[in-house]
C-alpha cells in the first residue's frame, strides 16, 4: 500500500495528465459519468499536489535517517507558499533542520524564520520550538548576544519537552558564565539538572558542565 502511495505522490502530475486525457476520451465516447469521475480525481490530485506536496515522503525519509533522500523530496516542492499552513510550517522547520545538518546555516536561519511567521491553530503553538532552533543556529554562527536573547524568548514562549528545555538552559548557563554572570549561569545549570533529561547527549553535557561549574566562584 505504501509503495502505491509513494508512486502516486512522486508521479502525481503525470497521473493528473492521464486522468484528464481519460476524461476527454470518455466525453468523446459519450460517457459523461466516467469523464466527470476522471476530472474530479484530477482536480483532487491537483489540490493535493499544491497543498501537501511531497511532505509525507520527506517525513518518512527523516524518520529513517536518510537525510540526502529527504532533501531530494523536499526540493520537489516548488510552491511552498501554497502548502496548507500546518504543512507549510513543518516544511520550513524540516528545511531548517536539514540545512543545519549540512551546515548551511544561512538557509537554516532563513527557513526557521519563515516557519515562525507561519502560524497555525491546527498544529498548536510551536513558537518556542522554532525560537529554540533559531537560537541554536545563531550560536553556531557565533552570534552569542542574539542567541541569548532568542533562547530566553524561547523559554518564555514555552518548550514542550524536558530534554529540549534542559538543552536550552545548558546553553544559557554557558552564555551567562561567558559574560561573567556566574550566579545566573549556575542557576540555569540547576534548572537544567532539575529537569532530569534522558537524552544521552544532554546527560553527558550535564556531567561535563557540572565539573566546570564546580570550579567557578559565585
Amino acid at each position: 500500500m505504501m509503495k502505491v502511495l509513494k508512486f502516486y505522490i512522486l508521479y502525481r502530475l503525470p497521473i493528473i495528465a492521464v486522468l484528464v486525457a481519460l476524461g476527454v476520451v470518455a466525453h468523446i465516447y459519450d460517457d459523461p459519468i466516467s469523464a466527470w469521475i476522471c476530472y474530479i480525481l484530477a482536480f483532487i490530485s491537483i489540490l493535493l499536489y499544491f497543498m501537501m506536496g511531497t511532505m509525507r515522503l520527506v517525513q518518512e525519509a527523516v524518520s529513517e535517517g536518510d537525510v540526502d533522500q529527504a532533501m531530494v523530496y523536499l526540493k520537489m516542492i516548488k510552491f511552498p507558499r501554497l502548502l496548507l499552513k500546518p504543512i507549510r510550517a513543518g516544511y520550513y522547520m524540516l528545511q531548517s533542520n536539514l540545512s543545519l545538518a549540512s551546515n548551511d546555516l544561512s538557509t537554516a536561519e532563513e527557513s526557521i524564520r519563515k516557519s515562525l511567521k507561519t502560524k497555525s491553530s491546527i498544529v498548536g503553538d510551536v513558537k518556542g520550538t522554532n525560537l529554540m532552533q533559531l537560537g541554536f543556529i545563531q550560536l553556531k554562527k557565533g552570534n552569542s548576544k542574539e542567541a541569548r536573547a532568542t533562547l530566553l524568548e524561547a523559554v518564555k514562549a514555552g518548550i514542550p519537552d524536558n530534554d529540549s528545555l534542559a538543552a536550552v538552559y545548558l546553553q544559557l548557563s554557558s552564555l551567562e558564565i561567558q559574560r561573567n554572570q556566574n550566579r545566573v549561569g549556575k542557576e540555569y545549570f540547576r534548572r537544567a539538572k532539575a529537569l532530569k533529561p534522558k537524552a544521552a547527549e544532554i546527560v553527558d553535557q550535564l556531567k561535563q558542565m557540572e565539573k566546570h561549574i564546580a570550579r567557578i566562584p559565585g
